[in-house]
């Protein structure tokens, strides 16, 4: 028997903040240790856009209804609950625990880049869940935003990376 997994709209919400703030975080303490001018601009740059999906999310949490922020299970099979449950326990993601907080301060531009396109990915995915649970009138449109802005991401430190060889 499989037991059901619940999470609100206000929770899922604060898991996208949380994402968003340890991602702003990284790129700002990556900067710090930037070698050069360009690519230390590049991280701030993505920390203000980090700073930005923070904001909408925070915006589109504040906007819910008493009746959004009840448990409710989302779907009859469980699999988007469970894949935010095991984003949740911070199995993969940007957020739960802070990349940041990982950093030596010695990583190469390289590395940097790396870590942080797997983050922006494993981002993408909780967001491609997170959309399809977020209806028309919450902020769907939002959400697919935010998720093209993080592909967009993804493409730039690409194009960093290819750059250093």
């Amino acid at each position: 028997m499989r037991m059901g997994i619940t999470f609100n709209a206000d929770e899922i919400f604060e898991m996208a903040e949380e994402i968003e703030r340890n991602g702003a975080k990284f790129y700002r303490e990556a900067a710090k240790n930037a070698a050069d001018g360009k690519t230390k601009q590049m991280l701030l740059d993505m920390a203000v856009m980090e700073d930005g999906h923070l904001h909408t999310f925070e915006e589109m949490r504040k906007g819910l209804g008493p009746r959004e922020k009840e448990a409710m299970v989302f779907d009859p099979d469980n699999e988007s609950a469970l894949y935010l449950q095991v984003m949740a326990d911070g199995r993969g993601y940007e957020g739960k625990v802070s990349l940041a907080d990982k950093l030596t301060g010695k990583e190469t531009p390289g590395e940097i880049f790396n870590i942080a396109i797997d983050a922006e990915k494993n981002s993408v995915v909780f967001y491609v869940g997170l959309k399809d649970l977020v209806s028309e009138r919450a902020g769907k449109n939002k959400v697919e935003a935010i998720i093209k802005e993080e592909v967009g991401h993804i493409a730039t430190l690409k194009k960093e990376l290819a750059a250093l060889k």
